[in-house]
């Protein structure tokens, strides 16, 4: 039996942690709080040598994914793809405030379904950031761009399992290939963002400038050295506006190349062969590219991707299996296996909801690696464990978003936002998350249920 030493140790470590993770101070990168944590609960002992074999190799794949996933948005950002998109956001807007509104969540929506909801967050707020200030707005007429962009962006990951990391993790702990997730997952969470940006639309409907002020193009396009973050977007200036125009079917191209890879990934995981073989594959492929259309060899990603996603993984991993192996999912189970072994609707609701509740005041990586290993040790029927993961995941994606501290994209886009001083506070996201997300929330889950039942 585990001491009580080495148990309350994994405890604190897990505290620890998560205060430091949400806290930030100074910018803390989250690897550095998650590293220490995950050091402690090695020290206690509550986690072994063939644990951290088995942490390794669940991590791995989803880890090695989102790199690369990432990499292929450095590589578009080098092309100027992003700016082109925004520069077209713009044009189709028309002048009007409400079809731009529109039209940011479109953009927010596809930038998560072709790379991942903190890439999105990282790569579309400083260019919304610049847009709005082209349009001169003042602060209280860019919260609804900006926090309907990040709201959309980060549950936008719920719809396919590629689009998170933690999900990615979870997929492979269940056993669930990307094609099964997406079939079962797709529809009720797409109907669910619909929803969510209905309800978006209504509440910001009367602070929506009806007609956008005329945009003072700044020219070249470029931004202070570090506005971006550092650890993820290029720190160079942004590349001029008027080359980026220009090149439509070079954009075209790449947007397709893009959408090839994305598809590879479902195909590699219907086949049984690994995603991250089709991610890398898809990544050498436009970093070639790059290189022989503008001369960069691919020696910047050493500098440029955020390697410390690799650690702060494997971190969390390493103290939810603490805390799995000194007993936290056995009083998990006690409390969730009547209502979850009660109906799939019930199974639903009830994880769904414990994983918004954990999510909200723990952050979604751990909550979601604790929810899914209880599942995964309740001996369910394989229909039964899929829809309680997948409602796990419409809680840790969606239902998360209540407060800022429930997602890390959410902490990310905070971040930026104090960056570049404007001013969103935790009173502005919470009057309009309290309203949103607990209707989509439930909307979803019920409908998942729902659609489960109607396709098996």
């Amino acid at each position: 039996m585990i001491e009580f030493t080495a148990a309350s140790t994994t405890i604190l470590a897990f505290f620890l942690t998560t205060i430091l993770i949400l806290w930030r101070p100074k910018g803390l990168n989250e690897a550095i709080p998650s590293t220490i944590g995950a050091v402690l609960v090695l020290i206690s002992g509550t986690v072994t040598f063939s644990d951290l074999l088995h942490i390794g190799e669940t991590v791995s794949g989803a880890a090695i994914t989102i790199m690369a996933t990432i990499i292929m948005a450095l590589v578009l950002e080098s092309f100027g793809f992003f700016h082109w998109a925004a520069e077209g956001l713009a044009h189709r807007s028309k002048g009007s405030g409400i079809r731009l509104f529109w039209y940011v969540n479109v953009m927010c929506f596809l930038m998560t379904l072709f790379f991942n909801n903190d890439g999105s967050i990282l790569i579309t707020t400083p260019i919304l950031l610049l847009l709005l200030r082209e349009f001169k707005l003042k602060n209280h007429q860019k919260i609804p761009y900006l926090l309907s962009g990040a709201l959309v962006a980060t549950a936008s990951s719920a719809p396919i399992g590629v689009s998170n990391i933690v999900n990615l993790i979870a997929l492979k702990m269940v056993g669930l290939n990307l094609y099964t997730h997406t079939m079962m997952m797709f529809v009720p969470a797409f109907l669910g963002l619909i929803v969510l940006v209905g309800l978006l639309f209504l509440v910001f409907y009367r602070q929506l400038p009806k007609v956008l002020p005329p945009r003072i193009r700044s020219h070249p396009l470029k931004t202070p050295r570090g506005s971006y973050e550092s650890d993820v977007l290029p720190e160079e200036p942004l590349p001029d506006r008027e080359p980026v125009k220009q090149d439509l079917r070079f954009m075209q191209k790449i947007l397709l190349f893009v959408f090839i890879v994305r598809i590879s990934l479902f195909v590699a995981s219907y086949y049984g062969i690994p995603v991250e073989l089709a991610a890398v594959f898809g990544s050498c492929v436009l970093l070639g590219w790059r290189w022989y259309r503008l001369k960069i060899p691919p020696t910047d990603m050493l500098r440029k991707v955020p390697w410390h996603i690799l650690i702060f993984a494997f971190s969390m991993y390493v103290i939810i299996f603490g805390l799995h192996n000194i007993g936290l999912t056995n009083v998990l189970i006690s409390l969730a296996e009547p209502l979850v072994h009660d109906g799939l609707l019930n199974a639903s609701l009830f994880m769904g909801g414990v994983m918004t509740l954990l999510s909200t005041f723990f952050n979604n990586h751990p909550a979601l690696m604790i929810g899914t290993m209880t599942l995964t040790e309740m001996q369910l029927d394989p229909l039964t464990l899929r829809v309680s993961y997948l409602a796990s995941v419409v809680g840790s994606d969606i239902g998360a978003l209540l407060l800022p501290i429930g997602t890390l994209a959410s902490l990310i886009w905070f971040h930026l936002l104090k960056k570049h001083r404007v001013k969103i506070s935790w009173d502005d996201y919470l009057k309009v998350t309290m309203i949103v997300i607990p209707p989509t929330l439930i909307f979803t889950l019920v409908l998942l249920h729902l659609w489960v039942e109607w396709i098996y």
